[in-house]
């Protein structure tokens, strides 16, 4: 899932830097440096809700979208406490998390590459 979503940002134009935990983030230290977070709510170690705590409680407003695969009441409404701009279940349409990106960043994406097949290159033939 980590590599799809990488490879569909990549194809939409956006630079993307990927984590493997909560831990690695933090201790990468990307926050300065990002406009959105994605995060796995059910994250090996520290839970992607608990990360957004965190990341609260030091001041950041970066906008976050949780994205998991076991919903249930209790997870949404603290997900939704929690501060996030979107709660995505898995598996979703590509274009629910550009949308959801776009509306986090203020910013527009390239649309036209949810059209084009997977590994093909504006202009390429």
């Amino acid at each position: 899932m980590l590599e799809g979503i990488e490879r569909l940002l990549n194809a939409h134009g956006l630079v993307t830097q990927v984590f493997t935990s909560a831990e690695e983030f933090l201790i990468g230290n990307a926050s300065a440096d990002a406009s959105c977070l994605i995060l796995d709510i059910n994250l090996g170690g520290m839970s992607g809700i608990e990360l957004s705590r965190r990341l609260k409680a030091s001041g950041s407003q970066m906008p976050i979208i949780f994205i998991t695969a076991a919903d249930d009441e209790t997870t949404r409404r603290e997900a939704m406490k929690a501060g996030c701009v979107t709660y995505l279940l898995k598996p979703f349409p590509a274009h629910l998390l550009i949308d959801a990106i776009c509306k986090a960043t203020g910013k527009a994406v390239d649309s036209e590459a949810l059209a084009r097949p997977p590994n093909h290159a504006p202009g390429a033939s």
